[in-house]
């Protein structure tokens, strides 16, 4: 199967991502949007990494909590939800938190305004600082769906979780590509990281096995303007 990833198709009408009765938007960006309850889900932001590499003195450019806070704010500008849910591991170490410049403290606080901000825990970020605002949740379930970082392979609700990043290896007319993605079955959806400077899991890997036993499940793959539902037996292996 081929499939130009990168071309413009802002026209297409892009399908809904379902599970159970509930229906999402995920949008290219790397975030799921629940229009019914107008609620944004976004996972694995990793604030900070660019500063924790640099205290092993592993050296990226410094710009990847500018540029996920900014991510952030252009979904949140585009939707206007009502709710927002980070999946845990918003920061990429336990002293994240504590090490944000004031000035990214200030931009959360203009992004928690007039809405509901909930951090879900994750592995790398269990605990956070009082003063970044939001409630705090180890998992959160709203209707039947239950939010939370690492998904469960025995869980028997609709599951929404982040933890380990897919990504999907994708034939396309100038060789493959490899893209961040959503993974889906109807009942599961993971999400994609949304971090800058996250990296991805190829969804052929073994640590998916176990959380859809065989089933049949869906990459929505990240396009530069929409995402694109491919078969997980359509995608490549790394």
């Amino acid at each position: 199967m081929n499939i130009a990833i990168g071309q413009d198709s802002r026209h297409s009408r892009v399908p809904a991502l379902h599970l159970g009765a509930a229906s999402f938007v995920a949008d290219a960006m790397g975030a799921l949007y629940w229009p019914e309850e107008r609620l944004l889900v976004v996972a694995d932001l990793h604030l900070e990494k660019g500063s924790a590499y640099a205290r092993r003195r592993i050296f990226l450019p410094p710009y990847d909590t500018a540029m996920t806070l900014a991510a952030l704010a252009a979904l949140i500008a585009r939707y206007t939800p009502r709710t927002l849910i980070a999946l845990g591991d918003s920061f990429h170490d336990v002293e994240g938190g504590e090490r944000l410049p004031g000035q990214y403290r200030a931009s959360l606080r203009h992004l928690q305004a007039g809405r509901q901000w909930i951090w879900i825990a994750g592995n790398h970020d269990p605990h956070l600082p009082a003063d970044l605002g939001g409630a705090r949740h180890d998992e959160l379930m709203i209707a039947n769906i239950t939010f939370r970082h690492e998904p469960k392979a025995a869980a028997a609700e609709i599951e929404i979780a982040g933890h380990l990043h897919p990504v999907a290896r994708v034939a396309g007319s100038a060789g493959s590509v490899r893209r961040r993605c959503f993974l889906s079955d109807g009942m599961r959806c993971i999400l994609p990281a949304f971090g800058a400077y996250a990296g991805g899991l190829n969804l052929h890997d073994r640590a998916f096995t176990p959380l859809f036993a065989g089933r049949e499940r869906i990459a929505h793959v990240m396009g530069r303007e929409r995402v694109y539902q491919i078969s997980h037996r359509h995608c490549l292996p790394d």
